[in-house]
Formats: structure tokens, C-alpha cells, sequence
């Protein structure tokens, strides 16, 4: 049956990304899920975060698309560790992959790991990463539902990244109705609005890393 094999695949998908957590954890690792739909800035992000914070952290990044190595070459030229993965058309990234791609780093000295998966607000979220948390993002050129219109990415999300809120006078974008829907549907999520590109509300974030990090390395 097909719901059957759909268990077995997620379970198959959790025991890898049980192990693969806890040698993360081992090792004092921060492992992070960044998830989104195409466009909406993950990349640019990442580069912004890699580049501010290259002093206080050792990053390791896990690219995940569809076609190319266009990411993992933005990423390694901050200094940042990288393995591209390309899907041939997959939606997203499964715990095996990233356990292959970190196989292929020297994460001894890292001190946080990041999965970029592949643009997609649906599939991503069904599956375990090895991550300590997920992180969504939202661009406001999206529109406010999307945590309303795909609930699930947003439940499963420890923090929803508002981005590109610089454009927020050029479109009809309700930063409050988007936090609200998204509070709806996991009380406990942090939102920080920030635009990577002018760097406009990225200590928060940043903040937030800091502190995840420590707790991580306890």
C-alpha cells in the first residue's frame, strides 16, 4: 500500500537523521535545516552570515538544488566549508545525502552546519535533516499567507526569517499578519524581519546563533 511505503520511507529517512544528530551533538555541532521557496533569499542570507560571523564561527554548509553548484561556489568563496547536492529534480534532501556530503568535510573544528535545501515550502519540512532546528524563510515579495497558505513547513519551524523586508514599501506585504499566521500554527516560533541584502535586523538573528549555539557547545 501506498501509505505503507510512505511510513517506511520516513522512517527509514528519522533513524538516519537520529545518528546523524547525535554526532553532531557529540561534537558541540549547531545543525540547521534553512529552508524556503525559490528566490526568497536563502543563499544571500547564508552569504551575509557566513561573511559577518567568519570570526566567531567555523561554518560547514550542505547546498541542496535541483541543477548547478551556483550556491556552493557563493558559499565557499566566504571561506565557508561546502558540498553542493544535486537532486536531478528531487524536492528535497534526505538524511542520507547530508550524512554522504558531511562525510566529504573536515567538520572536526566546526561549530555549526548548515543544510540549505532545495526551494520548496512543501516536501522539505517532512523531512529530518539530522538538524537541531528548521528555519524558514519568507520573502515579502511572497505575500503574508504562505505560513496560512502551507502551515506544515511553518509548524515544524523553530524560527521564520522575514526577508527582503527593504522592499516592504514596493508591495502589499502585513509583517504582523504573516507573524500571526504563523503564531497560529507553532506559538513558539521566533520571527526576525531583516533584509539580507542592506543587513537592516540581522543581529537579532545573529543573536539568536550566538545563543544556540552555546547551548549546543554545553
Amino acid at each position: 500500500m501506498k501509505v505503507e511505503v510512505v511510513r517506511n520511507i520516513l522512517e527509514a529517512n528519522d533513524s538516519v537523521a537520529e545518528e546523524l544528530n547525535a554526532w553532531f551533538t557529540a561534537r558541540g555541532i549547531l545543525a540547521l535545516n534553512l529552508m524556503s521557496s525559490p528566490g526568497s533569499g536563502k543563499t544571500t542570507l547564508l552569504e551575509k552570515t557566513l561573511t559577518d560571523l567568519k570570526s566567531e564561527f567555523e561554518f560547514a554548509v550542505v547546498e541542496g538544488d535541483c541543477q548547478t553548484e551556483n550556491d556552493a561556489r557563493r558559499v565557499a568563496a566566504t571561506g565557508a566549508q561546502a558540498v553542493q547536492i544535486n537532486t536531478e529534480g528531487g524536492c528535497h534532501l534526505d538524511s542520507a545525502m547530508v550524512r554522504d556530503a558531511c562525510a566529504k568535510m573536515n567538520l572536526d573544528k566546526t561549530d555549526i552546519v548548515v543544510v540549505e535545501n532545495v526551494g520548496n515550502l512543501v516536501c522539505p519540512a517532512e523531512f529530518n535533516v539530522g538538524e537541531d532546528y528548521k528555519v524558514t524563510i519568507l520573502s515579502v515579495a511572497e505575500g503574508d499567507d504562505k505560513p496560512e497558505k502551507y502551515p506544515f513547513i511553518f509548524a515544524q519551524s523553530r524560527v521564520m526569517i522575514i526577508n527582503k523586508i527593504d522592499l516592504l514599501p514596493y508591495v502589499s506585504f502585513d509583517v504582523e499578519k504573516a507573524s500571526a499566521f504563523a503564531k497560529a500554527v507553532n506559538k513558539n516560533i521566533e520571527i526576525f524581519p531583516l533584509s539580507a541584502t542592506t543587513g537592516e535586523g540581522v543581529e537579532p538573528w545573529y543573536a539568536w546563533l550566538r545563543r544556540e549555539r552555546i547551548k549546543k557547545k554545553i
